[in-house]
C-alpha cells in the first residue's frame, strides 16, 4: 500500500488546505513576510495550533519541490489524527481496561512507525504524541509502521501533562519508562494504564516524569546503558500484555 506525505506549496494552496480542514503537522514561512495572504495563513495556523517555524529564503529554496513556494510551504499529515476520546471508546467498545501508548520527544520517524506497530500487535487501544518537539504522521512513518497506522489511532495533544493529568481522571495510572525506576517486573502494570516512553537521548521530559505514577526500568545485562526507544516500548509493552493477561 502506497502513502502519500503532503508538501503544500504556494500561498493560496496553503489557505485552501487549511479551510479544507487538511491537518498541517509545520509551516515554514519566509522570515519577515507580513502580506496579507501570510497574515491570513497565520491566523489558520493559530487557529489549529500548528507548528510555525520562520527561516530564510534559501532554506524555503531547499524544501521546495517546484521552486514557486512563495515563502510558504505546508508539511500535510500522511494520515488523519483521532481525538483521545476516540481511544478511549475503541477500549470500551472491546469491554477492556485501556491501555495507551505516549511518546515523549520521539523525533526519529521510523522509531514512531515502530511503536506505533508495537502498540497495534500488543493490543493497545491507541498511541498519544505531542504537537511540539515530535515527529507526526508522515510518509516514513506510516510506512515504518507497517499497516499498522489503518488500524491503531494517533493523537496529537498540545500538553502531554495535561492530557495524563485528565487521563488520570478516567482511572488510568501512567508507568514511564527509565533506567534509574523500579524493575519491571517488581510493578504492578495490570488495569487500565498510559505507557509512557520517551527518546534514547533525553528519555520522558521532567514535568511529564512526574505526573506518572511509578517508573519502570528493563535489566539489562550488556555494556551499554540504552536501548533504542522502540525496542524498550516493545519490551515494556509485552510485559504489560504478560500481566494483563492478553
Amino acid at each position: 500500500m502506497g502513502y502519500q506525505e503532503f508538501t503544500i506549496e504556494g500561498r493560496n494552496a496553503v489557505i485552501e488546505a487549511y479551510r479544507s480542514g487538511k491537518t498541517i503537522d509545520k509551516l515554514f514561512i519566509l522570515d519577515g513576510c507580513q502580506d496579507g495572504p501570510v497574515m491570513t495563513i497565520k491566523r489558520e495556523a493559530k487557529k489549529q495550533n500548528t507548528i510555525v517555524k520562520f527561516v530564510t529564503k534559501e532554506r524555503l529554496d531547499q524544501m521546495s519541490d517546484t521552486g514557486k513556494h512563495q515563502g510558504v510551504i505546508a508539511y500535510a499529515a500522511a494520515y488523519e489524527y483521532a481525538q483521545v476520546e476516540d481511544i478511549l471508546q475503541a477500549a470500551g467498545e472491546k469491554g477492556e481496561p485501556p491501555f495507551l501508548f505516549l511518546l515523549d520527544n520521539i523525533e526519529d520517524p521510523h522509531n514512531l512507525g515502530a511503536i506505533i506497530r508495537t502498540a497495534n500487535l500488543a493490543g493497545a487501544h491507541g498511541v498519544i504524541i505531542p504537537k511540539n518537539r515530535a515527529v507526526g504522521l508522515t510518509a516514513v512513518v506510516a510506512r515504518t509502521s507497517a499497516g499498522a497506522l489503518n488500524y491503531t489511532p494517533v493523537a496529537k495533544v498540545t500538553n502531554l501533562s495535561k492530557t495524563i493529568e485528565d487521563l488520570k481522571k478516567e482511572g488510568i495510572w501512567f508507568v514511564c519508562a527509565d533506567m534509574d525506576g523500579t524493575r519491571m517486573y517488581d510493578l504492578d502494570l495490570k488495569g487500565p494504564i498510559g505507557l509512557v516512553i520517551g527518546s534514547e537521548g533525553e528519555g520522558v521530559g521532567r514535568l511529564v516524569k512526574e505526573k506518572c505514577d511509578f517508573t519502570a526500568a528493563i535489566p539489562m545485562k550488556g555494556d551499554i546503558d540504552s536501548l533504542n526507544a522502540s525496542v524498550a516500548a516493545g519490551v515494556l509493552a509485552y510485559e504489560i500484555v504478560r500481566q494483563r493477561g492478553n
